[in-house]
């Protein structure tokens, strides 16, 4: 077929890079025009119409053609299709517009979307367009497109029944696909349920004009969907949370009775309702019902407006489930929810006025006389007289009685009740029942059917307000009259809402007016208030000055006008907005720059920082585009320098590479961890590279991520020299030099701390006393249980549960991509630098190479945050399954070789420094604090792992080599020995890390101690 063949090539197309917006509105316009849904606004950008002689089959060529738009185009150009004014195109795809909304082909293309959009994995943009098509094309218009054309009834059918499933399957799915994340209004649970009744009743009414089986059939279908979903709940008091098909649709059915002169309405309904498959179903609708119908001031109340609404309720439940006969097939189900459940006395009133024929004629005797004899059943049942809460007995009896009061008197049917023998023991139970409300229910109904009977019977005692007697003087004048004989609609009370309400035009263009006016008047007054209030600098006056001849300054808003004024912006060249990975990074990595060009360049890094983290976060889930592209994008973020002060440069840079690392860490880890040991970069960029690592890692481990600006500083910091200085740039100048730094400190801080509270535990468990206290005290039961391998497994197999795309975890990638990368290049990068350093040891001071000079990696500074960054990758990693045998040794041996060798032959000397002397004390002291806190962590994780086994028999030396350096250090220390830098947070922090590295090897050692064998 020639058609499908050019939709092919459109399909081949949309799912290739497309490198201009042109292009794609042209492929977007050819299969939208070939079927009439290509809106006029863009026609002028169908260059290449589709050919061929037949119309084109919707079924076949638009399921690829939405799949490549959800899997391909969205997700890479809706934001620029959205900035241009053009992503309404690519919805017509799924949800046509207004204009096309009677069009068969804007609902085979509704049909089509449904299916696509559920079958693939939901997007942000795949829930919008649910969210879309939900209010603009609810279900009766689902049901025309699924019923029209030629085909036969078993494929309608089909189309039918496969619609149903997808919608009904909408709410959930979306809900899961969103998690934790805000789910579009539309989509919740109540709204989108309570607009499916809305939808159904309307074509409930819509089908009934013109009835038939093929119909009624589908309209069971659907109810018998609903019932399955919970929109037919039997409680009266429900949350806004849970959806109800009546709470929704009762106002609209109860206008459409009462218009309905020609029963076509009420005898559809009752069609449908009779021809549901199954009887649960049939209660289920029923019970919900009745728990909507309308609440009675008193339930036994007996004014003329009370029973006039109970004649009004019975007429509704006439209308839609018919007359109520013995042995017919809605008989059983209704009889089920009478008898079995719960009601008030005012339902009672209803189910007997509709047995009696609900004011539409003659009275229904026969039912009566079949439902007085299976409401004498229950009342008589031995285990409802003993068992049976109160209310239920008011509701029994009065269910009883309420019939009997419908006969005449002295007749046949009473007689013999008054007269049964199941009736007279009843009675006596009741007599002999201990509590007195109940009590009264027996007497009542005995006085009131031997009174009915012809009989007189007197229990006396009936005056007060106790024991349940003025509920039985209520009842009793309750059955002096019947209320099937008032007027319905006596002082009307359930005044109908019309069918189709709506607000006049004149009403609307009011309300706007006014509430413009009000919004305008309320800035007039914040305004007024701002001028008017006081100022603390009123009282100063200025100095005498002449009258400027020159004009005013131009404010900022007036500014930003003249930027914008497209007449002043000549050959000025807009930067386009980046939708691949590749241009993302032509962006960041422009070898040179033209003359002339620099402001340009400067709006290119602009709009790359803008757009970065979430173009890369958007194409994780999209092929393999993110990891081609990783690598030239960790270059150039890594590279990247503040040349033009742009605003936010920091931060953007730093949560573009974070997302990198975070999004790809297969191949950004593994580029920005060679990057770091290349002598190209600075200071703060070696910072940002620890930062992505560690702050990535713990993203992929579901670790909490804490930023530096809500970290406490202390407060030599902040007094002095910026305290002057207004907010804004006080703040600015305080977190300038320690942003960096201070997210890696701020996160080992607590880490360390949370490993020497583990410590104090299990210290806690030698001493006696402390032993005795905390057995004494009382466990609290696990708040968290695990799930099982099967639970997991079903959960997964929930309806409305999608597969979602595998994601990376930190330990599936942590050995081999993170931490021994790290730690083995650290290793070769050390070897080259003392290398280095030996080759020129010769040479004089100025042309001797020092491997730790200022600003390389070997330098305190950055040496002391790699092996805090080295320490935190180590904790988030440690579930690892190599990481007691790999991860553990390593990093320990990396800590005791940095704490205890010198790492370059200027360290230690002074004659060739060539800093202040504060300098270089403060940051060994800082180096050897980051040593002993990597060690620590480490010696944590072994213990809370297996106790340290692996660690005490298979590296014993290692072990005890660590608890040897750092029994000598907190010694020194203990002994008041001065350690270069160790003033202030230094000193307390390294004593503290001495201190639990101490700790942690004794509890190791003390455990393992007889399977040691020392092998130094």
């Amino acid at each position: 077929d020639n058609i499908l063949a050019q939709i092919k090539l459109v399909v081949d197309s949309l799912q290739s890079p497309i490198s201009d917006l042109q292009i794609l509105l042209s492929l977007l316009c050819r299969p939208l025009d070939s079927v009439g849904l290509l809106p006029p606004q863009w026609r002028r950008f169908n260059l290449e119409p589709i050919q061929g002689p037949r119309a084109l089959d919707i079924a076949k060529a638009f399921p690829p053609l939405q799949r490549a738009l959800i899997e391909h185009v969205l997700p890479t150009w809706s934001t620029v299709l959205a900035d241009e004014g053009h992503l309404p195109l690519a919805d017509q795809y799924f949800c046509p517009d207004a204009f096309a909304f009677a069009l068969s082909a804007a609902g085979d293309v509704v049909l089509c979307a449904y299916s696509t959009l559920l079958s693939s994995v939901l997007t942000e943009e795949s829930i919008r367009l649910l969210a879309k098509l939900s209010t603009q094309y609810p279900v009766d218009r689902l049901h025309t497109a699924a019923f029209a054309g030629n085909d036969s009834s078993a494929r309608k059918s089909v189309r039918w029944d496969d619609s149903l499933r997808n919608v009904s399957a909408v709410p959930l799915k979306a809900a899961n696909a969103v998690e934790m994340r805000d789910l579009p209004p539309e989509l919740e649970l109540a709204t989108y349920f309570n607009s499916l009744s809305t939808g159904t009743e309307r074509l409930v009414f819509t089908l009934s004009r013109s009835p038939s089986q093929d119909r009624i059939t589908s309209i069971t279908q659907l109810l018998t969907k609903l019932v399955n979903v919970g929109v037919f709940p039997s409680s009266s008091f429900l949350p806004p949370s849970q959806p109800s098909f009546f709470r929704s649709t009762l106002a609209t059915i109860r206008a459409r009775f009462i218009q309905d002169d020609d029963h076509r309405y009420s005898k559809f309904w009752t069609d449908i309702l009779l021809s549901l498959p199954s009887t649960v179903a049939q209660q289920t609708i029923f019970a919900s019902l009745c728990s909507s119908l309308a609440q009675l001031p008193s339930n036994l109340g007996v004014t003329a407006q009370d029973r006039g609404i109970v004649v009004q309720e019975s007429l509704l439940l006439r209308a839609m489930f018919g007359t109520l006969q013995p042995g017919s097939d809605v008989w059983n189900a209704v009889l089920g929810v009478m008898l079995t459940r719960d009601w008030k006395e005012s339902h009672a009133r209803i189910f007997v006025c509709w047995a009696a024929g609900a004011k539409t004629g003659t009275m229904n005797s026969e039912t009566l006389q079949t439902l007085l004899a299976r409401a004498l059943d229950v009342w008589c049942a031995s285990e409802h007289v003993k068992h049976s809460l109160l209310s239920r007995h008011h509701y029994v009896t009065s269910l009883l009685l309420l019939i009997v009061s419908y006969f005449p008197r002295q007749s046949e049917h009473v007689v013999s009740t008054a007269l049964s023998p199941s009736f007279v023991a009843a009675v006596g139970q009741y007599i002999g029942h201990l509590d007195n409300s109940v009590r009264r229910c027996g007497m009542l109904a005995a006085e009131v059917v031997a009174t009915r009977a012809g009989k007189n019977l007197d229990f006396g005692n009936w005056d007060g307000d106790d024991d349940g007697k003025l509920w039985a003087r209520d009842l009793r004048a309750l059955c002096s009259a019947r209320d099937i004989d008032f007027d319905p609609y006596v002082g009307d009370d359930l005044e109908p809402a019309t069918a189709e309400e709506s607000t006049p035009t004149e009403e609307i263009t009011t309300a706007g007016v006014l509430e413009d006016a009000e919004i305008s008047a309320l800035k007039l007054t914040k305004a007024s208030v701002n001028t008017i209030g006081y100022d603390s600098d009123d009282s100063l006056t200025g100095y005498a000055s002449p009258t400027s001849s020159r004009s005013a300054s131009p404010t900022p808003s007036e500014l930003d006008e003249l930027e914008k004024d497209p007449t002043l912006r000549v050959g000025v060249k807009k930067i386009p907005r980046p939708v691949y990975l590749a241009q993302l990074g032509e962006l960041v990595r422009s070898m040179r720059v033209k003359p002339g060009e620099e402001n340009q360049e400067a709006d290119r890094i602009e709009m790359a920082l803008n757009v970065a983290e979430e173009l890369i976060r958007k194409k994780k889930d999209y092929g393999t585009e993110l990891e081609e592209n990783a690598a030239n994008l960790v270059y150039g973020f890594t590279s990247l320098n503040d040349n033009y002060e742009l605003e936010g440069f920091e931060n953007k840079r730093q949560c573009a590479v974070i997302a990198l690392v975070a999004c790809c860490p297969r191949v950004s880890a593994t580029c920005i961890i060679e990057e770091f040991f290349s002598n190209q970069y600075s200071t703060e960029q070696r910072f940002v590279i620890l930062n992505a690592l560690v702050l990535g890692a713990r993203e992929l481990a579901s670790l909490p991520i804490h930023s530096a600006n809500f970290q406490p500083l202390d407060f030599q910091r902040t007094a002095f020299p910026s305290k002057t200085l207004p907010p804004a740039l006080h703040q600015k100048y305080l977190t300038a030099n320690g942003q960096a730094s201070g997210t890696v400190q701020g996160l080992l801080e607590g880490v360390t701390r949370a490993a020497i509270d583990r410590g104090k535990e299990a210290t806690t468990e030698k001493v006696p006393e402390f032993v005795r206290e905390r057995q004494l005290r009382v466990r609290k039961p696990l708040k968290i249980t695990e799930v099982s391998p099967g639970e997991r497994e079903s959960r997964v197999l929930l309806p409305g549960r999608t597969s979602q795309p595998h994601r990376t975890a930190f330990i599936d990638v942590a050995a081999e991509y993170f931490v021994m990368p790290f730690i083995n290049r650290f290793w070769a990068f050390l070897r080259n630098e003392q290398t280095r350093e030996e080759r020129a040891a010769h040479r004089d001071g100025l042309h001797r190479y020092h491997g730790a000079g200022t600003g390389l990696i070997l330098n305190p500074v950055v040496l002391s945050q790699f092996m805090g960054s080295l320490a935190l990758l180590v904790h988030a990693a440690q579930n690892a399954p190599q990481w007691l045998s790999l991860i553990a040794p390593g990093a320990l041996e990396l800590a005791v070789a940095l704490g205890t060798r010198p790492i370059s032959r200027a360290v230690g000397s002074d004659t060739d420094s060539t800093g202040p002397p504060g300098e270089a004390r403060g940051k060994e002291a800082s180096v050897l604090t980051a040593a002993l806190e990597l060690s620590m962590i480490v010696l944590d994780g072994c213990l809370e792992l297996d106790g340290g086994r692996s660690l005490g028999l298979e590296h014993t030396g290692l072990l005890l080599g660590a608890g040897e350096w750092a029994g000598n250090i907190f010694e020194l220390l203990e002994k008041g020995t001065l350690v270069e830098g160790g003033g202030g947070v230094h000193e307390v922090r390294l004593r503290r890390a001495a201190a639990g590295v101490l700790l942690k090897v004794d509890e190791l050692t003390s455990k393992w101690r007889r399977s040691m064998v020392d092998v130094r």
